[in-house]
């Protein structure tokens, strides 16, 4: 093998190597192979090309290591980041891309709005407000102004007052639970049927009628009230189904004594066996763990104000009757703006940028809500006959009372309202001589001051956060 022939082409020599190669390689053999290779580099253009790929997830990283997660979560190897990209490691080329791609944060995609109202639930509780009325109008016959009269009024206010109280207390408890809710009003309905009557009793006198009719009256608004708060709406609708058809009938049909009696009666009965079976309901579900009970002087303005509502629209329906009427329908459209203003409220505070922005954008919102509210009742006063101007001055009261309750805010309303209240009441009741301007003059100036605390309040953004 040292002769001659081991140097010639094609020799032994040449095919001892061609085994070598083509058998497992030595550590000497590898290196051999590698000095024969061509070198290939990390391509300049690959960290930029992996950086526009990526652009849209690594822009919202606020720190490199971020970047390093999405690399790994991508399937790069030790090696791959060697040999392509030529950095030392996965952290080295995720700080370069960090710095190479700028920062970028998109707005989070738009939420559905939680304050949607529902239409057709408000306009039906419009409804639900007014349909009692019938009642009065099939039995009106039967009735004889006077202490009567005056007893029913008495029952009522009573009940109104119970009832917003009783209402409030009664959703604070929803925030625990249903049947937390339901305890509450199992043994806040009666107490303030039973309260109401009694203070019909000495208006009453001896009339064993007008006194039943006065605890009709009030256990039906204590039923009706529960399951307003429980949102079974539908079900006092059907309940009430019995007043519906007797008042379809009487312009062509004179019902009798009984007949205008019973019927009441008889919705009167379904509406108890409503609340009933509402409230079973409500009992029947699972108790919720805590929650403190809240105290009963949280709920005492809520009562004032129904007090004060409760006299403000009974001076008013002295003067125009029908005026009632179209501002208990109103009702169901003012809770529905309430939702609205939420709404765009929180719209404004997503709109703007510094709090005199927001002040504005919110003063527009107040306004626009209550001339919606208000400016539909200016047909509806004309077509009953009613005077619009105290018609609109006391809805406009009365809507923004509420809005300002809405916002936990209780006391300014209760205290406004009562002042209105008690100086037109005090008005009416010495037979003064401004006797008819006394209302909205009292309403005229309890809206400014509503609005301005309204405004106060509500034109903070921390309210709507």
């Amino acid at each position: 093998m040292s002769g001659p022939m081991a140097l010639e082409p094609g020799g032994t020599e040449q095919d001892t190597l061609a085994l070598r190669l083509a058998g497992p390689p030595t550590r000497r053999d590898d290196h051999t192979l590698a000095l024969r290779l061509p070198r290939r580099g990390p391509d300049p253009e690959a960290v930029s090309r992996l950086a526009a790929d990526l652009a849209d997830r690594v822009g919202p990283a606020v720190h490199p290591y971020e970047v390093a997660a999405l690399l790994e979560a991508e399937g790069l190897t030790a090696d791959e980041i060697r040999q392509r990209y030529g950095h030392t490691g996965l952290f080295s080329l995720a700080a370069a891309l960090y710095e190479q791609v700028p920062r970028t944060f998109p707005e989070p995609p738009p939420t559905a709005d939680p304050w949607r109202p529902d239409t057709v639930r408000s306009l039906l509780r419009g409804v639900l407000f007014a349909l009692p009325g019938l009642a009065y109008l099939l039995t009106a016959p039967l009735w004889h102004p006077g202490r009567h009269t005056a007893a029913l009024i008495t029952a009522g206010l009573v009940s109104w007052a119970w009832g917003q109280g009783l209402g409030h207390r009664a959703h604070l408890r929803l925030a625990t639970g249903r049947r937390e809710a339901a305890r509450t009003l199992l043994t806040g309905a009666p107490l303030g049927a039973a309260l109401a009557t009694a203070c019909a009793v000495p208006l009453a006198g001896a009339s064993g009628p007008v006194l039943a009719a006065a605890a009709a009256q009030s256990l039906y608004l204590a039923a009706a009230g529960v399951l307003l708060v429980l949102a079974r709406e539908r079900l006092l609708l059907a309940a009430l189904t019995p007043l519906i058809a007797g008042a379809a009938v009487l312009p062509w049909w004179e019902p009798g004594t009984a007949v205008r009696t019973g019927l009441p009666l008889l919705a009167l009965l379904a509406t108890l066996a409503g609340t009933g079976h509402a409230l079973r309901g409500a009992l029947a579900t699972p108790a919720a763990a805590g929650g403190a009970r809240p105290r009963l002087r949280w709920s005492l303005p809520y009562g004032l104000f129904g007090l004060a509502a409760g006299v403000l629209v009974l001076l008013e329906g002295r003067r125009d009757p029908y005026a009632v009427i179209v501002l208990t329908v109103s009702m169901g459209p003012a809770e529905w703006l309430l939702y609205r203003y939420r709404g765009l409220s929180v719209a404004a505070l997503r709109a703007t940028a510094t709090p005199a922005g927001f002040l504005l954008r919110s003063t527009a919102v107040l306004g626009g809500c209550l001339l919606a509210y208000v400016l539909p009742l200016l047909p509806a006063a004309h077509l009953t006959g009613a005077a619009p101007a105290p018609l609109l001055l006391l809805a406009a009261t009365l809507w923004t009372a509420l809005l300002l309750q809405a916002f936990g805010a209780a006391w300014p309303p209760a205290v406004i309202c009562l002042a209105a209240a008690a100086t037109a009441g005090a008005v009416a009741l010495l037979h003064l001589p401004p006797g008819r301007t006394a209302l909205p003059l009292c309403c005229g100036a309890a809206v400014p001051a509503l609005v301005a605390c309204a405004l106060r309040l509500l034109g903070r953004p921390a309210r709507h956060v």
